[in-house]
């Protein structure tokens, strides 16, 4: 079992399509998605707990990761996993 990953996203978005492809090879089977496309009271809510207007907005668990970028980067040094694990 993995932490619960809330991620802001839009319909059209690459780095969310990678986000998600990146966590699911993790073994992430459930995403909580907040389309912020759809609701832009949700984009707000975004701004305001991250200070970034673009997506994904990845948490997991209580943890704000950040984007696409900042998400492999933690896989790259070895730290997504153990993130993974620890909040689960």
């Amino acid at each position: 079992m993995s932490a619960p990953v809330l991620m802001y996203t839009t319909a059209v978005c690459p780095y969310c399509i990678r986000a998600k492809q990146l966590l699911a090879a993790r073994g992430v089977s459930a995403i909580e998605e907040v389309r912020v496309d759809l609701d832009p009271q949700r984009r707000e809510e975004m701004m305001q707990k991250t200070g970034r207007r673009t997506v994904p907005q990845i948490f997991i668990g209580e943890t704000h990761v950040g984007g696409c970028d900042d998400l492999i980067a933690l896989d790259a040094a070895g730290e997504l996993r153990p993130l993974l694990a620890a909040q689960a």
